[in-house]
């Protein structure tokens, strides 16, 4: 990235933040008030652009949450990302859509390990792996935003694109990668592997970034820190996103119950 272009894109970066938890902020103080309003995020929706330009990654965007409805932040959320993302389709599921693909598309060990896992979150990380290597795409967590648009961030010939970060290390909120990509295949082992050892009790580290890192130590990944690529929990907070989930955060639940349970079986085909 040349200097010119990193200065603008810091620059957009910190507008984008600034704006965004200011919108926040300001929501906090009207939320008593509309405190049972909810906002339904779409199943589906096309392309409000086509592009011309042919490129690995598929033009999808990937996302899921224990439901669609949604308070305000989490929708506007979704609207920004839309709007960085014109060229791209949407696609959302729920828990349970997650669970009927992976039955679908990996009946077998990698349903059964999938079935294991007791936490939303944990979940959430193994299928959007999944979803990735079955249809590419780029994945986003529910409180994760674009920091740049899609169609400029990801070059014709990337076969993924991960982020980097504040302490430079790997994470997995933002994903985007082309199917079948080897990367993947290494971080669905390595899940598998810790689904099977069963000693773990951290959802970071069984399925989540610590996987990540662990699966691609002997892979070149083409790599960007996340002020420039995305970032997290700038439009909404843990507050908004889990009001109408009664056992909390992940990090609350595991706290207080095992993340896997016995092996479960899965229907085959």
């Amino acid at each position: 990235m040349n200097p010119a272009l990193r200065t603008l894109r810091f620059a957009v970066s910190r507008l984008i933040k600034v704006a965004a938890n200011s919108l926040k902020g300001a929501y906090h103080l009207v939320h008593p008030l509309l405190h049972s309003k909810r906002f339904t995020l779409p199943r589906h929706r096309p392309p409000v652009i086509r592009s011309l330009r042919e490129q690995k990654i598929s033009r999808i965007v990937w996302q899921t949450n224990f439901t669609n409805k949604v308070t305000f932040p989490v929708y506007l959320n979704y609207k920004f990302n839309r709007l960085m993302s014109l060229t791209y389709e949407y696609r959302f599921m729920t828990d349970e859509d997650c669970a009927e693909f992976i039955e679908s598309k990996y009946p077998g060990p990698i349903c059964e390990a999938y079935k294991r896992l007791r936490i939303g979150a944990s979940k959430a990380d193994f299928w959007r792996v999944l979803v990735l290597m079955e249809h590419g795409g780029v994945y986003l967590d529910i409180d994760a935003n674009l920091m740049w648009p899609l169609e400029a961030l990801i070059s014709r010939n990337d076969r993924e694109l991960l982020v980097r970060d504040r302490s430079n290390n790997l994470t997995n909120f933002f994903l985007a990668s082309q199917n079948g990509n080897p990367l993947l295949s290494s971080i669905i082992e390595k899940i598998m592997d810790n689904i099977r050892v069963g000693t773990m009790n951290n959802i970071a580290e069984l399925t989540g970034p610590g996987a990540v890192i662990a699966a691609t130590a002997n892979f070149k990944v083409n790599a960007e820190v996340q002020r420039y690529v995305c970032d997290q929990g700038n439009f909404t907070n843990e507050f908004f996103q889990y009001v109408d989930h009664s056992p909390g955060k992940w990090t609350t639940q595991q706290a207080k119950t095992s993340v896997l349970s016995p092996s479960i079986g899965c229907r085959q085909q």
